[in-house]
């Protein structure tokens, strides 16, 4: 993918908009609606109940951050952060659960049930699974030691899911760069919010049948990925073997995997991402190369980045209004007790 701009360029561009504004313009309502004090009278402790939940589960599980990060990273490529990826299989409903990213792999669907029930005793029929999934993204991020942001709010839930967008919508680890580029373009999202949000890989862990191939057979030749460092591969190997083991897991990022800082980005300058989706980012563009390279640089940075992407990604087709409704349990549709 040949880059548009210089990445230096894009950097400096990204800096015009400080984080520090997302905590603004609470009545302008730029997010489409949606505001950080939208359950400050219907329901005033919705926040804390929230962050309570999540940090008690963090404590008993440092790897539920990244779980849940990754919750609403997958609810919202798919028909917009609407909760939609919380919903069982019913009669009406095929779960998106059961997609090729999700199957497996999603995780963290408890947690979510703990906040609701908390939240429905405290204020019933309010606060939506939808904005449940993004308030528990960003606690979680700071949990870990990210950075905070304030969430818009207003979000409600979905009357329906979609197990094809959920399938052809969330990028894919062995993705290439361009069509990983296309797939945040097609949400809103820019090459900035591709390097920054990828950033999330800074902590949580990824099973082997999602890097087998750089391992083994990289472009069908029986070679190794030659971007993947040589000593980091042969201790994959040691335990991701050709067969088997599929769902052994591994750090996303191997030196903190349990702290949210900008390792993911030095790992990468040094040949030690683990999926294809994240060694593409330094060797497929200079776009996206140079923001990789600003991050390792710039953990500050990457933080006012990161920030900035998750609101716009939280700001994903939201319903409001009228549209959905408040689900009373975040796994199925009011009235469907299935």
């Amino acid at each position: 993918m040949a880059a548009s701009m210089g990445g230096s360029c894009l950097v400096l561009l990204c800096l015009v908009f400080p984080v520090v504004l997302l905590a603004g313009a609470a009545h302008g309502h730029p997010w489409g609606g949606l505001f950080p004090q939208f359950y400050d009278h219907s329901c005033p402790q919705a926040k804390e109940i929230v962050r309570s939940v999540v940090a008690q589960a963090v404590a008993r599980e440092t790897r539920m951050a990244a779980s849940l990060v990754r919750l609403h990273f997958h609810d919202c490529f798919v028909q917009g952060c609407d909760a939609s990826l919380l919903l069982d299989n019913s009669s009406s409903i095929v779960s998106e659960k059961g997609s090729n990213p999700n199957s497996n792999s999603a995780r963290g669907f408890e947690v979510i049930d703990e906040i609701k029930v908390a939240l429905e005793t405290d204020c019933p029929g309010t606060v939506s699974c939808a904005d449940i999934l993004a308030l528990a993204a960003r606690d979680s991020t700071v949990l870990v030691g990210g950075p905070y942001w304030d969430v818009p709010l207003g979000r409600r839930d979905s009357l329906g899911a979609s197990i094809q967008g959920s399938n052809n919508d969330i990028p894919a680890p062995n993705n290439t760069l361009p069509t990983i580029v296309t797939k945040f373009r097609s949400q809103g999202l820019d090459v900035v919010d591709v390097v920054a949000l990828s950033g999330a890989h800074t902590i949580g862990l990824s099973r082997c049948t999602s890097f087998r191939q750089r391992l083994y057979n990289q472009s069908g030749n029986g070679m190794a990925d030659a971007t993947l460092d040589a000593s980091y591969a042969a201790h994959l190997r040691q335990g991701c073997p050709r067969s088997g083991g599929d769902d052994n897991l591994f750090p996303l990022d191997f030196v903190s995997p349990a702290r949210f800082d900008n390792f993911y980005f030095k790992n990468l300058l040094v040949g030690k991402g683990l999926l294809n989706s994240d060694e593409v980012l330094l060797t497929r563009s200079p776009e996206t190369a140079a923001l990789v390279k600003a991050y390792a640089d710039d953990v500050d940075l990457f933080f006012q980045h990161f920030a900035q992407s998750m609101v716009k990604m939280g700001n994903i087709s939201p319903l409001t209004g009228a549209q959905g409704e408040i689900r009373k349990n975040c796994r199925r549709l009011n009235g469907n007790h299935y």
